[in-house]
């Protein structure tokens, strides 16, 4: 099989031999999907969706990281999806990721994946109106809420949860209250809350949440992650999340 085309990379994630197919110069991966990754906490044959998937970088790093029975991303462009199933078939990972080219806001859809332990989601971060929307099609649909909304994004989450299961989002603070806000309308019950600083001496401009599917009220607040050092390096708990060659 020809797993690469001319505008795309082969990427190490140097995790277990796995290696990713990209575009070179389109919508790539970034910090959030790896900060997303390492903020899950998976336990042994758990099953998981990945919304908004992409190339799905989060299915491969919970892939080589956890002990997750099986893996599935849902991912509305259907070129991204073509992609991650190249990366699978590279990897020899079939028995345990696949992936859905499909609508998050499809709900029957969703209602045919079965019900899952753990959802995880990089969605589009920013309204549709709001900011400057990209030229690239491929990169406004997943920067801006143009396919779906933070609405969407979590009823999808509240259909494909089993009873007390898990939701673990990246997104940005200034869009927190909305986060929280919309959760609970549909019974996810924020748990656990982490800011992500660019340095030690500037604001986060990244939130971590993990949500329970009908659970008590009860939000713990995790110690602030810093990507950089004073001097520009990089921190050792995001070094530790990366390897070395990767960053």
């Amino acid at each position: 099989m020809e797993f690469l085309r001319t505008d795309e990379t082969l990427d190490d994630l140097q995790l277990k031999g796995i290696h990713v197919i990209q575009k070179k110069h389109a919508f790539r991966f970034g910090v959030d999907a790896v900060l997303l990754a390492n903020f899950v906490k998976v336990r042994k044959n758990a099953k998981v969706v990945d919304l908004c998937t992409g190339t799905g970088i989060i299915p491969f790093i919970l892939a080589g990281k956890t002990a997750a029975s099986n893996i599935t991303g849902v991912e509305i462009q259907e070129e991204f999806v073509d992609m991650a199933n190249r990366s699978i078939k590279y990897n020899n990972l079939e028995e345990k990721i696949r992936f859905i080219n499909g609508d998050l806001k499809d709900i029957e859809l969703i209602k045919r994946i079965d019900k899952v332990d753990i959802v995880t989601v990089n969605p589009p971060y920013k309204l549709q109106n709001s900011g400057l929307v990209s030229i690239n099609d491929k990169e406004a649909i997943a920067r801006h809420e143009i396919c779906c909304t933070l609405e969407d994004v979590i009823i999808a989450c509240r259909i494909l949860l089993k009873n007390n299961g898990r939701i673990y989002m990246v997104h940005r603070p200034d869009r927190l209250a909305d986060i929280l806000c919309t959760m609970r309308k549909h019974r996810i019950e924020p748990k656990r809350i982490r800011m992500v600083h660019p340095s030690v001496n500037k604001a986060p401009n990244i939130v971590l949440i993990e949500g329970q599917r009908d659970g008590g009220a009860f939000l713990k607040w995790d110690t602030p992650l810093y990507v950089h050092t004073l001097d520009g390096g990089y921190t050792q708990e995001i070094k530790d999340m990366y390897n070395s060659d990767m960053i």
